[in-house]
């Protein structure tokens, strides 16, 4: 049975980012040209009204300032609207770039389903020394391996090669695996998991762009570590 159970290789901590809307967008744009309009009708209005007001009895003062510095905060406003559309356009394309950083690289992501394919590979975390029971299922919830392991506190890689515990060779496709613990004093101890595999694809036209690894997406804020391939062997 090819099972291993190992420490993991030197990784590298992930950053993450948060995006705005193709709606969120588009809704702004509208209220731009909204807002637009209802200057240039502003300006219409005040310029025929002054070309019309009574001589004898002029707009009042206070009423023809209010109305000034009412539109001139709106222009401000169609002004910050623009801008904050150049940032957004900005954070995308630095989103999109980093998004492209991540493919060809092995990374590992929360999750339990792992693509098989030739192998999987799962990272598993312990918070106290505990023999773990681990559980690998497929997509119709059908149990094809488990057994039981010495895990240290900290993180550990769990690779399996598909074969089942009476030795058949389960086919390529999507497998879950569950970890559940017990400390020496037999009180149950959480095992969180982790999915490791390749970013092979990245969805550019998704926002936020989405990260293919082993047939499932992810976004990069989701990324937990990048891993380094080790440069020897045992």
């Amino acid at each position: 049975m090819a099972i291993d159970a190992t420490m993991p290789t030197t990784v590298v901590s992930a950053t993450s980012s948060n995006t705005s809307t193709n709606a969120g967008n588009n809704s702004s744009s509208n209220n731009t040209a909204t807002i637009a309009s209802n200057f240039q009708t502003f300006l219409t209005l005040l310029t025929t009204q002054l070309q019309h007001q009574n001589p004898l009895e002029p707009l009042d003062t206070n009423q023809f300032t209010a109305q000034l510095v009412q539109f001139a905060g709106i222009e401000q406003q169609m002004r910050q609207n623009e801008q904050l559309a150049s940032l957004i356009a900005i954070e995308k394309s630095a989103q999109s770039t980093q998004a492209l950083v991540y493919v060809g690289n092995t990374v590992a992501v929360d999750g339990s389903k792992a693509k098989f394919d030739g192998s999987a590979t799962w990272n598993l975390n312990a918070p106290k020394d505990t023999n773990a029971t681990v559980t690998i299922t497929n997509s119709a919830g059908q149990s094809v391996y488990s057994g039981n392991y010495s895990l240290q506190q900290g993180n550990a890689s769990f690779v399996w090669d598909g074969k089942g515990n009476d030795g058949t060779q389960w086919p390529a496709g999507t497998y879950t695996l569950t970890a559940t613990g017990k400390d020496s004093s037999g009180n149950s101890v959480a095992i969180s998991t982790e999915v490791q595999g390749v970013v092979d694809s990245v969805d550019l036209t998704a926002s936020p762009p989405l990260l293919s690894i082993g047939g499932q997406t992810y976004t990069t804020d989701q990324i937990k570590r990048v891993v380094r391939p080790s440069s020897s062997t045992s």
